[in-house]
């Protein structure tokens, strides 16, 4: 898969995506990386780690969160994708359900759409994606938590946004797959859609998988979202282990570490 300049192999080998939160309110960095200085800092030390994309975030999809207005939103994200493009040669993504804003985004430079709605929330999303040719992620999300046959229904949903994808002209290969750990799905859940990530996603189409210091980690260990590290690099060679394309994350060098390890036993191409 072609993301900006970069070529990504869909198989046998797991990404970093890191992530760059440029809110005030986000549940683990919130209004650490909110200025132009502190997330161009902040992405240049995510590269020197290893980081592989960059994903730019500007408004908290934590449980809780107060929604920002599209003009804010875009206020947040643009100028610091067009910034890290100018200054550095890396892919990036921006995490946004809205289509105005995924079109602003896109126009400022990013490469990729990671829309934790799937193409469900804004019937305009699908369109913009697939006019400029972007890659994209479509993540698990309903509105309620109440499944039947879970791991079933969570393909079953993931299929519904995947016929989205398609009516609108969007290629098979620009599209990513996440399961959703940590929304609409209650502890156990969550656990299930991290052991059973392969099973519970559309067949042959890349996955990432985002737990990174979420609340399943810390109810797990009874950890405060800053010192779940430990548990999050559990759930990443469980991601290499399954063969995930991308783990989003915040700490860069230890899921790196981590990844290198796992790939070396498990007989990856990576020396």
């Amino acid at each position: 898969m072609i993301i900006g300049n970069r070529e990504f192999q869909t198989s046998g080998k797991t990404y970093v995506m890191g992530i760059l939160n440029v809110t005030p309110d986000s549940f683990s960095d919130g209004g650490e990386h909110n200025t132009i200085d502190s997330a161009l800092f902040h992405a240049e030390k995510m590269m020197a780690e290893g980081a592989d994309i960059i994903d730019v975030g500007g408004e908290s999809t934590r449980p809780g969160f107060c929604p920002v207005s599209e003009e804010e939103e875009m206020e947040r994200v643009c100028p610091v994708i067009e910034k890290i493009r100018q200054k550095f040669d890396i892919p990036v993504s921006v995490d946004t359900y809205k289509s105005s804003v995924a079109e602003a985004a896109l126009a400022s430079g990013a490469h990729l759409v990671n829309d934790v709605w799937g193409l469900k929330h804004d019937g305009r999303m699908a369109e913009v994606i697939a006019d400029a040719g972007a890659a994209c992620c479509l993540m698990h999300n309903r509105k309620e938590a109440v499944y039947r046959d879970f791991l079933a229904d969570v393909k079953r949903d993931m299929e519904e946004s995947l016929a989205i994808a398609r009516r609108a002209g969007i290629r098979e290969d620009r599209i990513i797959v996440d399961p959703g750990v940590g929304f609409a799905k209650s502890y156990e859940q969550n656990l299930l859609a991290i052991r059973y990530l392969k099973e519970c996603m559309p067949d042959s189409y890349p996955i990432l998988l985002g737990t990174s210091r979420k609340s399943v980690i810390g109810l797990t260990l009874d950890l405060p979202a800053g010192e779940r590290v430990e548990g999050t690099l559990v759930t990443t060679v469980l991601a290499v282990q399954q063969g995930a394309m991308f783990v989003r994350v915040h700490d860069i060098k230890e899921n790196v570490r981590a990844i290198r390890m796992t790939e070396a036993l498990y007989g990856s191409d990576q020396n």
